[in-house]
């Protein structure tokens, strides 16, 4: 009975989150209860609570105005020993939760009773999203707003819960309005009374936003510009002054998720900013794999919606050179850079992007994809097999890989540069393959999440031979996660 083993509990499994909502008996749960993804910033790398049997952490949140509360219960406690004691729960708790979290039940379930029928998000309306049986709505607000950062202040331990290696964003700098924040809440109509509505959390994403200082091109001569021209004074607006914008935390709490809500929230925040003047492009702080998909797929929808952009095509008149640099060009690399200013898209992000729409084009022959037959096993339908490749469809195909090899030259250079020349061509061949494996993957997903997207421009091709994966499937090394969705 004594043992460490017995005196241990997995945090993940004790720590309970519900959403909840005031009922005529006190509080009554809204859908089922969920457990966090990850407890090792809180509680350590082992994610193990010491101390305590039959531990159970229910941390409620009321669905509208999520103000959270915090209850420990337990059969057992281990009574100190020297230096070895119970983990202090709350008092670890307390470094991510509000103060009010750890008011008494009594408290919490009063002041959710109290709160005013016609309560709703802060901020302001940006957008309604449908599905088949619900209706949710963006509010869209900023720092400055004292009832937005207190929801923000209430949500911040969802980061390390729901995110790996998320943090909390600073609270208290005096730039608040840079940060812009989306709520994500399904609206109910009451039953009694069509006309009022409830609301229950289901997500948020927080935006920051970096001034973007270029000098004129080309630069202006003192003759050109007045000593007033020079002087930001008055009452001059630093909101309108060009600037980045970055994704830093996103987040569709688990009731919410596998609905298709997460593409079309980044969908929504991502032409908000395209229309944006002043942001020069929208980039995502650190995403993990999950979101690397979703942003992929939904860029590609976007993207594919500009004529310019389907434009853009392999130049085939280009030849291969036996020994040497690759050839430039492969894509006009003027009308590249223009697609993907006016995008507002990264770079490097952009040019993922435009080589998986690229290779989706490839001659079927040629088009590398994943063998459906082969992924299903015996009951799967068989394909006819496709015709011999030309040689002008073996060609382009080549320079379509050169397109994405001079790209993860360029991203893994200083990797390589470690390896032996004999070993540098065959680990980046293995690179590109798993690239290619990896947007077959994306396109068929962005098929079947064409319709949640609701755009109606059909995603092109993929075919059907399968590419080789590499070791482990990714085109460099893996990445600290901020961002989560389902």
């Amino acid at each position: 009975m004594s043992s460490s083993d017995t005196w241990s509990t997995p945090s993940n499994d004790a720590l309970v989150l519900s959403l909840v909502s005031p009922s005529p008996t006190g509080v009554k749960p809204l859908g089922h209860s969920f457990h966090p993804k990850f407890t090792y910033s809180i509680f350590g790398e082992s994610e193990e609570i010491f101390g305590y049997q039959n531990l159970q952490i229910n941390l409620r949140y009321n669905a509208t105005d999520m103000r959270p509360h915090l209850s420990v219960a337990y059969s057992k406690k281990f009574p100190a020993v020297g230096d070895t004691e119970a983990t202090d729960i709350n008092g670890t708790l307390r470094d991510y939760l509000p103060e009010v979290a750890f008011q008494k039940k009594s408290d919490f379930e009063t002041a959710i009773t109290n709160l005013r029928e016609d309560w709703t998000p802060p901020g302001e309306l940006a957008t309604t999203l449908r599905t088949s049986d619900s209706t949710f709505e963006v509010w869209k607000g900023n720092l400055a707003d004292p009832a937005v950062k207190q929801i923000v202040r209430r949500l911040q331990i969802l980061v390390p819960l729901f995110i790996e290696g998320g943090s909390a964003i600073p609270m208290d700098e005096p730039e608040d309005d840079r940060w812009t924040v989306f709520f994500l809440y399904q609206k109910k109509a009451s039953a009694s009374d069509p006309s009022r509505a409830s609301y229950v959390f289901a997500g948020y994403c927080t935006a920051y936003r970096f001034f973007h200082f270029r000098p004129p091109t080309p630069p202006l001569s003192p003759s050109d510009r007045s000593l007033d021209d020079l002087t930001l004074g008055g009452n001059f607006d630093l909101a309108l002054l060009p600037c980045r914008t970055r994704i830093s935390q996103f987040i569709i709490i688990p009731p919410f998720q596998q609905k298709g809500l997460g593409p079309r929230l980044y969908n929504f925040i991502f032409n908000q900013y395209r229309k944006h003047p002043a942001t020069v492009e929208l980039t995502v702080e650190d995403p993990n794999e999950a979101f690397d998909d979703l942003r992929d797929i939904v860029d590609l929808h976007s993207l594919r919606q500009m004529p310019e952009f389907q434009a853009l095509r392999i130049n085939t008149d280009i030849t291969i050179p036996k020994t040497g640099p690759a050839p430039r060009n492969i894509v006009d690399r003027a009308a590249w850079e223009a697609v993907r200013a006016r995008a507002k898209i990264a770079p490097r992000q952009f040019a993922r992007v435009l080589e998986m729409h690229l290779m989706s084009r490839l001659p079927a022959p040629v088009r590398p994809g994943i063998s459906l037959a082969e992924e299903d096993g015996e009951g799967a339908e068989k394909k006819a097999p496709l015709p011999r490749a030309t040689r002008e469809q073996q060609h382009e195909y080549r320079l379509w890989r050169l397109l994405a090899k001079k790209r993860l030259y360029k991203h893994n250079k200083d990797a390589l540069g470690e390896l032996d020349i004999e070993e540098r061509i065959p680990r980046l061949e293995e690179t590109v393959s798993s690239v290619e494996f990896d947007y077959a993957r994306l396109l068929i997903k962005a098929e079947e999440q064409e319709k949640n997207l609701g755009l109606d421009r059909p995603v092109i091709g993929n075919g059907k031979r399968k590419a080789g994966a590499g070791e482990d499937g990714e085109e460099s090394v893996s990445k600290k996660a901020r961002v989560d969705d389902a």
